[in-house]
């Protein structure tokens, strides 16, 4: 017996992992829980913005509101007879004291030069046609007014002989001769307000140029 060796008892280390693999189980997930504690306490040691916080938003610049109080009002002084707008001081004739000139009660109105009225109806006279042995003359008969008038015209010549007097387009007035070529025309319908008519006729033997020619007893022109 004393001769016999002992066989050598087997390691404990590897052979007992191998043989137990459920402690490299263990192992492995204490490892994960580790890893996993220590992932987490990294996400929660950031420190995100809460949902409800808004950027901040910068001051709009504020517009001035204008005073609502009343108008300041003018204090200055009533202009003076003799003063302008821009006047800084009393004329010489103020200066001195003494008072704006006054009207007397006694004076009379201002006398004023009125223009003459313009005759109602007024007339020129022409001559349109002259040939031997006569002429045919013409007188223009103009309304200012402002409403159709009637009107008449008297035409005086030395000598001659009146042929005939029309109006064209319109009924014809009434003609009285009184001597020679000298006659007088009434209208047989009135001359509309701002317009004009035309009165001719055919003298023989007379001076183109007639003594007297009115229109409603003013003057005619162009004589």
């Amino acid at each position: 017996m004393s001769g016999m060796r002992r066989a050598p008892r087997p390691s404990h280390g590897p052979v007992a992992i191998t043989s137990s693999p459920w402690i490299v189980v263990c192992a492995g997930v204490v490892v994960m829980v580790v890893l996993l504690f220590v992932v987490l306490g990294a996400y929660r040691g950031r420190s995100p913005a809460p949902d409800d916080v808004s950027a901040p938003t910068l001051p709009l610049p504020q517009t001035p509101v204008p005073p609502t109080g009343p108008a300041p009002t003018s204090s200055a002084r009533p202009l003076l007879p003799g003063l302008s707008p821009r006047a800084t001081g009393l004329p010489p004739s103020l200066a001195a004291g003494s008072r704006a000139p006054t009207v007397s009660p006694s004076a009379g109105p201002r006398s004023t030069t009125r223009a003459p009225d313009r005759p109602a109806v007024s007339g020129r006279y022409r001559v349109v046609q002259s040939f031997d042995g006569g002429f045919i003359g013409e007188v223009l008969i103009a309304n200012a007014t402002g409403e159709d008038r009637g009107w008449t015209v008297r035409l005086d010549f030395s000598g001659g002989r009146l042929v005939t007097t029309w109006v064209e387009g319109v009924p014809q007035g009434t003609v009285r001769q009184t001597d020679g070529a000298d006659f007088t025309y009434v209208s047989g319908v009135d001359v509309p307000a701002g317009a004009s008519v035309a009165l001719r006729f055919h003298l023989e033997r007379a001076s183109t140029r007639p003594q007297g020619c009115t229109v409603d007893g003013v003057r005619c022109t162009g004589f």
